[in-house]
C-alpha cells in the first residue's frame, strides 16, 4: 500500500500504531489476556500483512515511531525487533517453524520487565540495585511466565529464557542448534533497536553508528549484522541521512543498489525546511550521503505523507 496522499498516511500510521498499542497491552497485562499464544500468532499475522502491502512504508513508519519517542517504548521495542527479526530471516532462508519461533520471542523476550523497560525509557539514572536485579534475571523469568500462560512452543520458551546469553557468540550460524541460532539473531537485533532509540538519559545513536557498533565489536564474521545489512540498508527507511553537500535527507526506499537508497531532501544547505520534499536517487547522481544522522538532530517538522508520495512514485517508476 504506497502512500498516495494524506488521508492513506494517516491510516497506515493508524495501523502499525493500533498494532503497537494491542502489542502493548498484552505485555503490560499478560495474565488478563485469554489465549495468549494465539493472541501472539494474531499481531506476527498483522505485521506481517502490513509489511506485504510495502515493506519500505513499513519500516519508515516504524523507524519514525521508534526514533521519534521513547513513550510506550518496550512495545515499539518489540515490534521493531520483530520486524527486523522477519526480514533477517527471509534473508538467511530460515525454514517457517525456526522464523516464527524467533519472531514469537521477539514479540515477547522482555514480557517479565515490560513495566521496568518503560519505566528506564523516561528514566534519567542508572538503573538503580533493584532494577539491575530484574534487568538481569528478565529472560529467564520471561520463559517461566510464558510457560506459565500457556505457550506450548519449547523453541520460543528456549530463545527467550536465553536471548541474554552470548556464549554462542562464534561459529556459522548454521552450524548451532536452532535455539542458539535464533538466539543469536535476537540478540543482535535487540542491541541494534535499542542503540537507536531514544531514552531519557541520552538520545538514539544513528543506523550506522549502531551496526557499525555490532559489526566491529564481533570476535569473528558477524553473520547476523551483515544479513541487517542487507536486508534493510546501513540507512534504513525512516531514518536520516546529511548528503556531501551540506543537505539533510530522509531515506524512503532501499534500491537495487546495496546501500543506495532513495532519499527525500528536506532541508536545504542553508538549514531551510523544503516547502515540498525532492526526490533523489544516491546511486545515480550526486549529492551522495555523508553520513546517518540521529533522529534527535532534525528539529524541523517533517511533513511525513509528501515524503512517502515520493517513495510512491518510485514504486511505480523504479
Amino acid at each position: 500500500m504506497s502512500v498516495q496522499n494524506e488521508n492513506e498516511y494517516e491510516d497506515l500510521l493508524g495501523l502499525w500504531s493500533d498494532l503497537e498499542s494491542g502489542l502493548g497491552i498484552i505485555l503490560s497485562s499478560p495474565n488478563s489476556i485469554q489465549e495468549f499464544e494465539q493472541r501472539v500468532r494474531q499481531y506476527d499475522r498483522w505485521m506481517q500483512t502490513l509489511l506485504q502491502r510495502d515493506t519500505d512504508v513499513g519500516l519508515y513508519l516504524l523507524f519514525q515511531l521508534a526514533t521519534n519517542s521513547p513513550v510506550g517504548y518496550s512495545a515499539s521495542h518489540a515490534l521493531v525487533c520483530a520486524v527486523l527479526c522477519h526480514l533477517i530471516a527471509e534473508e538467511l532462508q530460515l525454514n517457517q517453524a525456526e522464523r516464527d519461533s524467533l519472531i514469537h520471542a521477539a514479540l515477547t523476550m522482555n514480557i517479565a520487565m515490560t513495566a521496568l523497560q518503560d519505566e528506564l525509557a523516561g528514566q534519567a539514572d542508572k538503573p538503580n540495585a533493584e532494577q539491575q536485579i530484574v534487568i538481569k534475571t528478565h529472560a529467564v523469568k520471561g520463559g517461566m511466565v510464558l510457560a506459565n500462560l500457556q505457550v506450548t512452543d519449547p523453541l520460543w520458551l528456549d530463545v527467550v529464557a536465553h536471548h541474554h546469553d552470548d556464549s554462542d557468540d562464534r561459529g556459522e550460524l548454521k552450524s548451532h542448534a536452532p535455539t542458539m541460532r535464533l538466539t543469536r539473531i535476537l540478540r543482535t537485533v535487540d542491541r541494534y533497536a535499542a542503540m537507536i532509540s531514544p531514552r531519557k538519559s541520552r538520545s538514539g545513536r544513528s543506523s550506522t553508528d549502531s551496526i557499525r557498533s555490532i559489526i566491529n565489536s564481533a570476535a569473528h564474521k558477524d553473520e547476523v549484522g551483515l544479513a541487517l545489512v542487507r536486508a534493510v540498508g546501513l540507512c534504513p527507511p525512516g531514518t536520516y541521512v546529511r548528503l556531501d553537500n551540506n543537505e539533510l535527507a530522509v531515506v524512503i526506499r532501499r534500491s537495487s543498489t546495496a546501500n543506495f537508497p532513495y532519499v527525500a531532501i528536506v532541508i536545504t544547505k542553508a538549514g531551510e525546511l523544503l516547502p515540498q520534499p525532492r526526490l533523489h536517487r544516491t546511486a545515480d547522481a550526486t549529492p551522495k550521503i555523508q553520513a546517518a544522522m540521529a533522529a534527535s538532530a532534525v528539529r524541523a517538522r517533517i511533513n511525513h505523507h509528501l515524503v512517502l508520495q515520493l517513495g510512491a512514485y518510485v514504486a511505480q517508476h523504479p
